[in-house]
Parts: structure tokens; C-alpha cells; sequence
């Protein structure tokens, strides 16, 4: 007797189940951390010795808080620029400005301190355009590149029915795209975030993470740099889970597609 082959579905596991096994994967890795041979690198221990100095004393909440303030500011800024450039190579004459703008993204961060500290001036301003550009070239790319995928069925369709050139804009290139879109903004966040200690290093006039790990680091506090860094993983997934949830409340059809798929 053969018995039925059933396929394997990853989508099909129960979410506790999925939360279980993520579970005990971050059990043994801080178990096999901690019986590490090697003992230049702190442990768990002191780890969180150090997290609890640095929140009680060292002041990590207000720096995270200022931190947290960077990422949603810039996140406001570069998805209201990048979206309306991106959604603008519909038309013709903007094309090639779209594409030499998504090519920046090839620019380093660090040669542009300069220009960019003359045009925004230091402190949170040069911080804020400096993570805007980083965020706002790959987003563009992005969003060029989910409209140019659209079909042009849908486009005709509209025409068709009459439609004017905006309400065509409207219904297939912003709403016909909001859940890849949101998508997108969401994966430019984690890149923004994960540059944020880097940026708060260029300029450290308001503090933040960014300036807290580099100063721990300079002193060799390696317990309070990784306690930082956890901070910062911790925080970056919350991010993460906030944004998902967002993308789930504005596009439920989403989620129903995909799991029906």
C-alpha cells in the first residue's frame, strides 16, 4: 500500500507552535553563550548587570528615547519624500529623474557629513537628513520598481471605465499598492535603524544610543556595549512588530491572500 505524499507547508504551523521553537532556540543560545569556553567576551550575567547600571544610572532610557524620536522622524520624512518621487515615474518626464535619484543609493554616508552639515546645519538636523538619504534612496527604488510592475491591464481597465489620469493614480498605483508599499517602508525602517548607531556617532550634540555605545566602547565596556546592542535588537523587533501590525489593520486582505495561497 503507498501512502499519500502530503506537502509540506510552513505557513499551515500553528503560531504557538512557531513562538515555542523561537522559544528554545534563544534558550540555547544563551545557554551555549554562557558555557562558552572563551571568556574575553562578558556573559549573560554581566550583561545584564550592566543593561540594569545603564538604565538605573547611565541614563539608556532617555537616550533610547531620544533615539526612538530619531527613527520616527526620519521615517515620516523620508516615506512622504521617496513615495512621492517613486509614485511620480507614472509620468513620462520624471522617469529618468526617478531612476538617477534610486542611484544614490550607491553613496556612502560618511562623505556627505560635510555638504550636509552646511545645507542642515549639526545636531538633530544633520542626523535627520543624513538617515532620510540613506532610507529615502533604497525606498524609492522599491516603490519604482512595485509600480512598474503593475499591470497594464489594470491601467487600461481604468481608462476604459472612463477614469481620469488622478483617479487612475489614485485607485491602482497608491491603493492597488498600499500592502507592498507598506511592505517596503517597513524594511527601509529595520535598514534606518539598523544605521542609527552610526549616524548618533557622526553627530553626538543630542546624545542617543548611537553616542552612549561609542562612549562605552572608547572606555572598552564591552558589558555595556552588548547590553546597548541588546537594547537595540530588542527595540529594532518591536519596530518590526508595530510596523507588521500596521500593515495588517490598513490591508487585512493581505494576510487572507496569503494564507490562502
Amino acid at each position: 500500500m503507498v501512502s499519500a505524499v502530503v506537502p509540506f507547508d510552513a505557513k499551515r504551523i500553528p503560531r504557538a507552535h512557531t513562538l515555542a521553537f523561537a522559544a528554545a532556540w534563544i534558550v540555547l543560545a544563551v545557554v551555549a553563550w554562557a558555557l562558552a569556553p572563551v571568556r574575553t567576551l562578558p556573559g549573560p550575567s554581566e550583561v545584564l548587570g550592566a543593561l540594569s547600571r545603564l538604565w538605573w544610572e547611565g541614563g539608556l532610557g532617555p537616550e533610547l528615547f531620544q533615539t526612538v524620536r530619531l527613527i520616527a522622524e526620519a521615517t515620516l520624512v523620508s516615506a512622504a519624500l521617496s513615495l512621492g518621487v517613486a509614485w511620480s515615474v507614472t509620468v513620462p518626464a520624471l522617469r529618468p529623474l526617478v531612476r538617477g535619484l534610486s542611484k544614490l543609493r550607491f553613496l556612502g554616508l560618511t562623505g556627505l557629513v560635510f555638504p550636509f552639515t552646511l545645507a542642515f546645519g549639526g545636531g538633530h538636523g544633520l542626523k535627520v537628513a543624513l538617515l532620510v538619504f540613506g532610507m529615502s534612496t533604497f525606498l524609492v527604488t522599491q516603490v519604482a520598481r512595485i509600480v512598474d510592475e503593475i499591470p497594464r491591464a489594470e491601467l487600461d481597465l481604468m481608462r476604459v471605465l472612463g477614469a481620469s489620469r488622478a483617479r487612475t493614480m489614485w485607485e491602482v498605483v497608491v491603493r492597488g499598492t498600499l500592502d507592498k508599499t507598506l511592505d517596503a517602508v517597513r524594511q527601509n525602517v529595520a535598514m534606518g535603524w539598523s544605521m542609527i548607531t552610526m549616524v548618533e556617532g557622526i553627530s553626538r550634540a543630542e546624545g542617543g544610543l548611537g553616542a552612549m555605545l561609542l562612549n562605552q566602547n572608547k572606555h572598552f565596556k564591552l558589558a555595556e556595549v552588548y547590553a546597548i546592542l541588546a537594547v537595540v535588537l530588542a527595540v529594532g523587533l518591536l519596530i518590526d512588530l508595530g510596523m507588521g501590525a500596521l500593515e495588517a489593520a490598513l490591508c487585512p486582505h493581505t494576510r487572507l491572500t496569503r494564507s490562502q495561497s
